[in-house]
């Protein structure tokens, strides 16, 4: 679960950030992508790499707060938990006021072992709910494991899978990296309309195909990947493409 957070006072930023690492522990698969001092950087973040949950101040010194700041986040990613910070329970009303759809709030108080309880057990919340997320067949995010880890990966983001050398294994080559998990392709293909297997090694999305060539048999893909089409499977590329 890809964390964010966003405080633009730097004692509290920094106490946030050694709460969430030191929750690694009990929470495999919580990495902390971004530490940020203003929303602005969050909006920059967001436009290229995925993000699972956001930990907000609703107040900032900048043109956009925090209500403002979620708002845009909605528009591009309507499920992601988003946990408020504030020093006001006063201020809570408008994310109601704003339709936000806020999973949780933490409440900034002087006693550290207190706040610690409110960010460990939203932190909770918002783990659980992305383990959910994940087994929802609706929600077009493939779960896998990848060590202790586990991982949610959108079918929007996935580019291609192939055979990895480890038996049994496969990799995925995705948006945020690229991730070995026990598995079989043909379980994979029949995940979307959108995946569709190319040959005994790889089954790709064709919402990344750039151009088919057809005297290398090969699939030139976006962001500089190629993956091998072999006779055997050629036909159902063609038929994917409607070129038959």
């Amino acid at each position: 679960m890809r964390v964010v957070i966003c405080e633009d006072e730097s004692e509290q930023r920094k106490f946030f950030e050694n709460v969430i690492k030191y929750a690694r522990f009990h929470y495999p698969g919580v990495e902390l992508v971004l530490s940020a001092s203003k929303p602005e950087e969050v909006l920059n973040y967001i436009k290229e790499n995925q993000v699972d949950c956001y930990f907000l101040d609703i107040e900032y010194e900048s043109a956009i707060d925090g209500l403002e700041l979620a708002r845009n986040i909605r528009k591009q990613d309507p499920i992601a938990p988003i946990i408020f910070i504030t020093s006001y329970e006063s201020k809570l009303r408008l994310t109601f006021k704003y339709k936000i759809a806020a999973l949780d709030f933490v409440i900034k108080i002087p006693d550290n072992q207190k706040l610690i309880t409110q960010i460990i057990d939203a932190l909770d919340t918002a783990y659980n709910r992305y383990i959910k997320l994940g087994q929802m067949e609706e929600m077009n995010v493939l779960q896998i494991k990848v060590g202790d880890y586990i991982k949610n990966i959108r079918y929007e983001d996935i580019y291609y899978f192939e055979t990895s050398h480890t038996p049994h294994k496969i990799k995925v080559h995705s948006k945020n990296g690229i991730f070995e998990f026990y598995g079989r392709l043909k379980d994979l293909e029949k995940l979307d309309k959108r995946f569709c297997r190319s040959h005994s090694s790889y089954v790709v999305n064709l919402q990344y195909l750039v151009e088919y060539d057809l005297k290398n048999k090969t699939l030139k893909m976006e962001y500089g990947h190629n993956c091998l089409v072999s006779y055997r499977y050629a036909n159902n590329i063609k038929k994917n493409l409607n070129l038959i």
